[in-house]
């Protein structure tokens, strides 16, 4: 029995199974954390979550941008972009999908592993326990189809760029989610930059990679995170790991072993 995370799926179905088949994967005994961004860009979005939902008993997941980007167009708020492949998944049909993803957070924490999961990063400001419950914030308004078609018609936009626990309703709601599903780089006064994304020593020299900060995150609880594909995986240590490798660019989809952390790539 053994628990793996995988890197942005981004509708890769075809090399998600190969990835799968390589490592030996046992959905009997075996279970999968998904780092967020199951759909877009990749040509099987729907097959990807209709095959993590045929066994969401042994999946952990967590939305990512692309996700919650797919969400809002299916709330009615903001149209598909050319590059978007996720119009099967709009479909009634795939309702119960949908409603699945309302279900699943932009957080989560296994005790046993003392490994914290998320899509992008975590806010400099935050320690594990804030971490997660900022996260719930977020879950408790997705399941409200009320409270999420106002936060969808918000959640688009870089500000603000500073967290405080006075911040309140759109702002708070926006925040939280760009730091958990957009983070890349930061200003060293822990101020979040959501423009550039290349890969750490090509950014302005103002910025630097989120997980270079002083965090309140305590240095014991490992991290795995996916979103950031200009990393190329090249971050893994005890602390933290960078899981996407970038497969529907042309990279890798890469998978790991959380707790022997050997890497399996297609």
């Amino acid at each position: 029995m053994a628990t793996y995370a995988v890197g942005d799926i981004q509708g890769c179905f075809s090399d998600l199974l190969k990835l799968l088949d390589k490592m030996k994967f046992d959905w009997d005994k075996d279970k999968l954390w998904v780092c967020g961004d199951l759909v877009n860009r990749g040509p099987q979005s729907l097959n990807v979550v209709q095959y993590l939902y045929q066994y969401r008993d042994r999946v952990r997941i967590v939305l990512g941008n692309h996700d919650l980007h797919l969400l809002a167009v299916a709330n009615g708020i903001g149209d598909m972009k050319f590059k978007d492949t996720f119009r099967g998944l709009l479909s009634p049909q795939n309702q119960h999908l949908i409603e699945w993803l309302y279900q699943q957070p932009l957080a989560h924490y296994s005790e046993k592993w003392n490994t914290l999961m998320v899509h992008a990063g975590v806010g400099p400001d935050w320690n594990l326990k804030q971490t997660l419950k900022y996260a719930d914030e977020i879950s408790s308004v997705l399941k409200d189809p009320k409270k999420r078609l106002e936060y969808f018609a918000s959640m688009y936009g870089n500000e603000p760029d500073t967290w405080s626990p006075k911040l309140k309703g759109v702002d708070r709601w926006r925040y939280i989610t760009n730091a958990l599903t957009r983070m890349r780089f930061c200003y060293p006064d822990g101020r979040l930059d959501m423009l550039n994304k290349s890969a750490p020593g090509k950014q302005p020299s103002d910025l630097v990679p989120w997980f270079i900060l002083r965090l309140k995150l305590e240095k014991k609880v490992r991290v795995v995170f996916g979103h950031w594909a200009a990393l190329e995986g090249k971050l893994s240590n005890k602390r933290f790991e960078a899981l996407d490798t970038g497969k529907v660019w042309g990279g890798h989809l890469t998978a790991m072993n959380l707790k022997t952390r050997e890497r399996f790539c297609v």
